[in-house]
């Protein structure tokens, strides 16, 4: 099975809540691993290239408003099928909307903040690593450090 990389950003709302560590610990415990790490601030010009998709929709400005309002965690991910697990774990936008057991049903609150995003689609996840990280700031465990994790020579 192809191994796939994805971006997630846990956003304003679960850095200042202290949530990091029970989010990227659900992701771990289901077997993804974690290749790049950044806590940073995201500034507007940055934040608007993110969201250039959504630019002119009634939910753009302050969509970009939120995300740069405070430090966030910037994280890509890897694993088998990785971008449609981490969607189906983070749940549905709507946190009223989400299921009970995925990351916006169990612990967030409402509308934009909804803790997390995550790339929909590999040419998607792709670009957001790009705007994020440099390829060497994103780890090879296909790599010698592998046998480290697995204990293979």
């Amino acid at each position: 099975m192809a191994t796939e990389r994805t971006l997630i950003i846990v956003k304003p709302d679960g850095v200042q809540r202290g949530l990091v560590a029970e989010i990227l610990g659900r992701f771990e415990r289901r077997g993804l691993k974690l290749v790049g790490l950044k806590l940073v601030r995201i500034d507007r010009p940055l934040a608007e290239r993110h969201y250039a998709v959504h630019a002119g929709k009634f939910f753009y400005d302050e969509l970009v408003e939120y995300i740069t309002s405070g430090p966030v965690v910037i994280g890509v991910l890897e694993g088998p099928k990785a971008i449609e697990v981490v969607r189906a774990m983070i749940g549905k936008t709507r946190p009223n909307e989400a299921a009970s057991g995925t990351i916006r049903g169990d612990l967030a609150v409402e509308g934009l903040r909804n803790l997390i995003h995550g790339s929909d689609a590999p040419e998607t996840a792709a670009e957001e690593i790009s705007l994020y990280f440099s390829e060497a700031e994103v780890l090879d465990y296909s790599r010698s450090s592998e046998h480290w994790i697995t204990g293979a020579p």
